[in-house]
Parts: structure tokens; sequence; C-alpha cells
């Protein structure tokens, strides 16, 4: 547990950091390319954050392994894995945005240990440590009590390839809308994800994300008291994560078994 907390430590020395010369670089002119479809975006500060934040673990932590957004995976013979995305919310950064957000999850033996999800145009740290608890800028935080789903605020997204498949969430959201209090879409689950934590939304759900973007939000949910779903599928995953009040409700809803 304390090398946890020694590795979360040096994780947000090291976000902060990167944080700064994102919120610098964004008020300048910045290359934009598109991977898989035309709002599919990595922009040059996805790559050097990721760079800058792989060469610090790689110092600090040489034989530890690591899987990331852009540059894929890094084997090393540790038991430790960071997984890495350098910026979820990307089209926010391009356009300005100020949701955006850097994420590390710490891995130990296959399993969620620490992680942290920094909004630097925010300057919100969001930390998390199994079995301790998920903070936010060093508070406890908690998810909402929320017990009614008329009442609840929920989070979602849609996945790039949205206008060429029908499995692009709309038929979820055409179902859910009319049920609940309010539907919120930021552009990041990882963000998402921590808005659950801390009991600004009461729940969210996104189909066809990756590892890093839900690595360290997920564990920041379960910790803050609230339930958690993923289900592998074979575009990516379904992450489903809720105030324990109404997930069953919503679980049966959304309907993705």
């Amino acid at each position: 547990m304390q090398e946890w907390k020694a590795m979360l430590q040096k994780a947000e020395n090291w976000a902060r950091e990167a944080g700064r010369e994102l919120v610098k670089r964004a008020e300048g002119p910045m290359d934009i390319s598109s991977k898989t479809t035309a709002i599919d975006l990595v922009t040059e500060m996805d790559i050097w954050t990721e760079s800058f934040l792989t060469e610090k673990i790689k110092e600090h932590y040489p034989g530890h392994k690591m899987k990331t957004e852009e540059s894929g995976s890094y084997h090393g013979d540790s038991s430790y894995e960071w997984v890495i995305d350098p910026i979820d919310g990307t089209v926010n950064y391009a356009r300005g945005i100020p949701f955006y957000g850097i994420s590390i999850g710490i891995r130990y033996e296959g399993e969620t240990a620490a992680g942290l999800v920094y909004a630097p145009k925010l300057d919100e740290m969001f930390t998390v440590l199994k079995g301790s608890g998920a903070w936010l800028n060093g508070n406890s935080i908690h998810s909402s009590e929320i017990e009614q789903l008329e009442k609840a605020v929920i989070g979602t997204g849609f996945p790039y390839d949205k206008g060429t498949t029908d499995d692009n969430n709309l038929s979820h959201v055409n179902r859910v809308v009319p049920r609940v209090g309010g539907l919120r879409r930021t552009g990041s689950a990882a963000l998402d994800l921590c808005q659950v934590a801390c009991g600004r939304m009461d729940a969210c759900w996104e189909i066809k994300l990756n590892d890093w973007d839900v690595e360290a939000g997920l564990l920041m949910v379960k910790e803050a008291g609230g339930k958690t779903k993923v289900k592998t599928e074979q575009q990516g995953l379904f992450v489903l994560a809720s105030t324990p009040g109404i997930y069953d409700e919503l679980n049966s809803l959304i309907n993705r078994d």
C-alpha cells in the first residue's frame, strides 16, 4: 500500500507538470490530425504528454509495463503496469473546451491499485487508492444518494463510428432520456466517471471504450461507493457506473447484456 501511495504521488506531480504545458500550448497554433475518423483526433500534445509520462516512468520504474493510447504497449518484467490516456477529451482540448484530462491507472498483478484523472484547465485532481478511498484535490469524495431515476443526472457519449453503424448508442439514449432527470454529454469518459464518483452526476455509461479511457475512473467510482460494470465486447468495452440506488434499473433499461 505504501508503495502504491508513493507511485501515485509521483504520478500526481508528473500529471501537474504535463498539465501546465497542455494549458500553455493550447493558447497557440497546434498540429492536429485524424485517426480512425474525421472526429477521432490526435494533437501534437497527445503525443508530447504521452512521451513525457512514459519517459518519467522508465526513469523511475524501468521494469514496469505500460499500455498507452498513442504508442501501444511497453513490455517490462514487473508486476506493475501503467495504463495511460495522455488527453481524454482530445476534441475538447483541440477546440478550447476545458473539459479534458490526463488519466493514469496503475495496475498491480492485473488489478487496478491506484490512479488519477487530472483536468488541468479546471485544476481538478481526482486520485484513488485501492482500499483507501477517492479524493478531489485532497478532499474525500462519495457517489450521490439518488434513488429515483427520474431525479438522476446521467452522462454518456458516442463512438467515433456513430455515423456508419447502428451500434452507436442512440437506441440506449432513446430508452434512457424519457426516464431520467437529465442527460449530459461532456466528451470525456474518464472525467464522466469522476463526476459520478464525486456525486455531480448520478451515473454514466458508454460503449466502445478502451482500457486507458476508464482504468483510473472505474476504481474512482468503486472507492467512492458507486457500482460499476465492464463488459468486453467485439469493438471495445461497455462501461456503466452508477450510484447504487439507481444501478439495477439503469442497467436493465440500457439492456446491453
